[in-house]
């Protein structure tokens, strides 16, 4: 490349650069972290996107600008002068995107590894799935609820079963997601870290009722939750004195 040509590709990948950036930075893209595998897997979420980013950067400024400074004039009917291959940037643009890919794959393996670690501390919820609800049973502690509560910095491992048709059963918040198959009982482990109210949403489209099909997650503090619990056992007691069919408490 002339010498000529470096002020203004830098100037043009410079206003690209401050736009794309700008775009990736500013704009509040994903929902807040509520889990420690959310925190990982925005870690590789966000160096994809810089790179991502970077390389638009790049590639984008050099096509701008060979339109602007290359242009034919209307009358212009040659074929240009011929051009031959550079085999050292050729083995450089080959290179770049293989060790990019490697580190991503790397990295991925990783993430998913360390998101399934089971720790010895773990709570157990078995969920239920059909058209259109859940519904979430706690077997250690005897009851079954509409919402799933869970305490903060406990890993919960979720049981996941589907009564009809495939669901999903997804939390933005945790970046995790398991689907729910009939006749197949299928995992997910997460470890909630921010005390709030979520959403658990199927995104398996699943019938007509698909987008109603959501159930809150709450996270609570360990006190909280200890009696959110005792309040559901007492109510399942209540129940089961007052009608020995009733054991679940809502």
């Amino acid at each position: 490349m002339k010498n000529r040509h470096i002020l203004p590709l830098a100037a043009i990948m410079l206003v690209i650069g401050i736009i794309t950036f700008g775009v990736i930075f500013l704009i509040p893209w994903l929902p807040a972290q509520a889990s420690v595998e959310a925190q990982r897997s925005d870690q590789l979420i966000w160096f994809m996107t810089i790179v991502s980013g970077a390389i638009f950067t790049v590639v984008t400024s050099f096509v701008v600008y060979a339109a602007w400074a290359f242009r034919a004039a209307p009358d212009d009917e040659s074929d240009g002068p011929p051009l031959h291959g550079n085999t050292r940037l050729e083995i450089v643009w080959t290179a770049i995107p293989v060790i990019l890919v490697a580190i991503i794959a790397g990295w991925s393996v990783i993430v998913v590894n360390r998101n399934g670690q089971a720790q010895k501390v773990q709570d157990v919820v078995h969920v239920k799935a059909w058209q259109y609800a859940w519904e979430f049973d706690y077997p250690s502690i005897g009851v079954s609820s509409g919402d799933l509560h869970v305490p903060v910095g406990t890993q919960v491992k979720v049981r996941i079963n589907s009564f009809d048709v495939v669901h999903g059963f997804w939390v933005p918040q945790f970046r995790l997601q398991m689907d729910a198959v009939p006749g197949v009982t299928t995992s997910l482990l997460f470890t909630p870290n921010k005390v709030g109210t979520w959403s658990v949403i199927c995104n398996e489209l699943c019938g007509e009722g698909h987008s109603q099909m959501r159930a809150r997650i709450i996270i609570q503090t360990p006190q909280d939750y200890a009696a959110w619990a005792a309040k559901a056992q007492a109510t399942v007691q209540a129940l089961k004195a007052s009608s020995p069919s009733s054991t679940a408490a809502h």
